[in-house]
């Protein structure tokens, strides 16, 4: 794994029994009666709640770079198929990675060009991050070594009828 971002960390399912406990910790210093059941299913409920927001989270908004393909959520981009990361101008419209409409709130755009001349968006909290792993992935270096720029300059592309 070159590169990873979970989506959401573990610690906010605690969240829920700690509002429960501070609830039942001021019930219990106002004199009046408790009830720890019901405190109990607060916290288990909020906790319960804050499950799904996590799963939901780390499974729509993980970021991953192995070596051979970028995962955006659920959707995979073959490492093979970008042709370049760096210098892309995405026009508005361009589709995002991952299949939202948009870039998350809080995350980076990262535009990239597929081998097919496609601009697509992927997206990392850590943009620059994302952009580096993606070159290291790939054995690229800033402006050489793609298939575009071979092609570009007659070097790896095949050769056409000439007059």
């Amino acid at each position: 794994m070159r590169y990873h971002e979970n989506g959401a960390s573990g610690w906010a399912l605690t969240w829920g029994p700690l509002f429960a406990l501070s609830g039942y910790g001021l019930e219990l210093f106002s004199g009046a009666g408790t009830n720890a059941v019901l405190w109990l299913s607060v916290g288990a409920g909020l906790a319960a709640l804050t499950a799904l927001w996590v799963y939901a989270r780390r499974r729509f908004l993980s970021v991953r770079v192995t070596d051979d393909a970028l995962w955006l959520g659920g959707e995979r981009l073959a490492l093979a198929d970008i042709a370049e990361v760096d210098d892309v101008d995405a026009p508005l419209g361009t589709r995002v990675l991952g299949g939202a409409l948009g870039v998350p709130r809080t995350f980076c755009e990262v535009p990239l060009r597929l081998s097919d001349g496609a601009v697509v968006l992927a997206w990392a909290r850590d943009g620059a991050a994302l952009r580096e792993a993606l070159r290291e992935a790939a054995g690229r270096t800033e402006g050489t070594g793609n298939s575009a720029d071979r092609e570009a300059s007659g070097d790896g592309g095949t050769e056409t009828g000439t007059a």
